[in-house]
């Protein structure tokens, strides 16, 4: 059996590999000159190094990165909203949550493939045809593909996914972020480099993520119109202005950014869709599920769909068969994942004087143990051996 996969992020790769273990015949095909290892940093949950280890990654992926003792939630002057350890995480369901910048995943993932001739690039999607027997995808510069099966790995705004449901858009959060990795060159005051901080004030959100090699991924969201011109100007120091009042690092480490390391995007989600199988085409991560990035669950959930799908094709001899399995299984997961992402998103870009005072003083008393609920449904997924 072969199949076609279109886009070379995260989800096409880890698909790629997952297909190529069952026996299947791949080839992946991405639009840009080449495979960009590039981009910030991620935070990959104990739920998808374990699918990574079925994809013979997830010990690299621990080697890699950063494994971290704690997260938590601060006001900007530093005063703690919540604090969660990860190591009863890491005894309960095996593997740690750990991050890693997303360059370094996806090389992991290309060197798990092993093979770059299956990689095509500066191959854009133009259209598809299907029938009983196959389906044909045809690229901008003319050529074509046949395969038993399509898959639509192109992310939050899918080409495959604007053929089959038109309809299905994007939508915007309501704000956006700027991010950046920095060297840590000094010991930074008030940095620990085994805590993940976020602080939730109403000039925006600043997230602080320790990664490997003394290096720190930062993001900053802030409640903002789609497209905003202003914003879309901003410099660094536009960004050291609006958080000087936030408790230190903050300030320091946007001090170690310069304005060429800044990447900045709004954010979208994509609206719960009914479908994710048509026919021979099946969509997969970003171009199925795109969701806001407050659980760190975007990448985790494309690295969960290619291993559930590679499953239940390699347990299914009839392909319609193992395609509806998917799709019942993770419709309902994913779009559990990406309303509680959207509620979390909600509280944490509060600005309101009022409503920010309130949650600030109601979020302590929350127990511990209600918080922990959500993570017990995110990492209790059935994994290992379906490959």
């Amino acid at each position: 059996m072969k199949a076609i996969i279109i886009g070379a992020g995260i989800g096409g790769l880890s698909t790629a590999i997952a297909l190529r273990k069952i026996g299947m015949d791949v080839k992946v095909f991405e639009r840009k000159q080449e495979v960009r290892f590039a981009g910030a940093g991620l935070g990959i949950g104990a739920n998808a190094v374990r699918a990574l280890q079925q994809l013979d990654a997830g010990e690299q992926v621990l080697q890699s990165g950063k494994v971290l003792d704690e997260l938590r939630i601060l006001t900007p002057e530093g005063k703690i909203l919540q604090r969660t350890g990860t190591a009863a995480t890491s005894r309960k369901y095996g593997p740690d949550n750990v991050t890693i910048e997303r360059g370094k995943l996806l090389e992991l993932l290309m060197s798990a493939l092993g093979s770059e001739e299956m990689v095509h690039t500066g191959k854009t999607f133009r259209r598809f045809e299907q029938n009983d027997s196959g389906v044909k995808v045809w690229f901008e510069d003319g050529s074509m593909e046949e395969a038993d099966l399509l898959i639509g790995a192109d992310g939050v705004h899918s080409s495959i996914r604007e053929a089959l449901i038109p309809n299905a858009k994007p939508r915007y959060a309501g704000y956006t972020c700027w991010r950046a990795v920095v060297q840590a060159e000094h010991d930074f005051p008030h940095y620990n480099p085994q805590v993940f901080i976020e602080t939730w004030g109403r000039n925006g959100r600043f997230g602080l993520v320790p990664l490997t090699n003394n290096r720190v991924y930062w993001f900053a969201c802030v409640n903002a119109k789609v497209q905003d011109s202003r914003l879309r100007a901003y410099t660094t120091e536009d960004l050291i202005k609006r958080f000087e009042d936030y408790h230190k690092p903050i300030p320091q480490i946007l001090a170690q950014t310069s304005d060429h390391q800044l990447l900045h995007h709004d954010i979208y989600y994509l609206p719960s869709i009914r479908r994710f199988v048509f026919g021979r085409i099946v969509l997969l991560g970003d171009a199925a599920h795109a969701m806001t990035p407050n659980m760190g669950q975007g990448a985790g959930q494309s690295i969960e769909d290619a291993v559930i799908l590679a499953g239940h094709l390699k347990r299914n001899r009839v392909m319609t068969e193992a395609l509806k399995r998917y799709e019942f299984e993770r419709i309902a997961r994913t779009k559990k994942i990406t309303r509680m992402s959207n509620r979390i998103g909600r509280v944490a870009q509060l600005d309101k004087h009022v409503s920010v005072a309130l949650r600030d003083a109601l979020f302590p008393l929350i127990p511990v143990k209600l918080l922990e609920k959500p993570l017990n449904d995110l990492y209790e997924v059935r994994l290992e051996g379906l490959l």
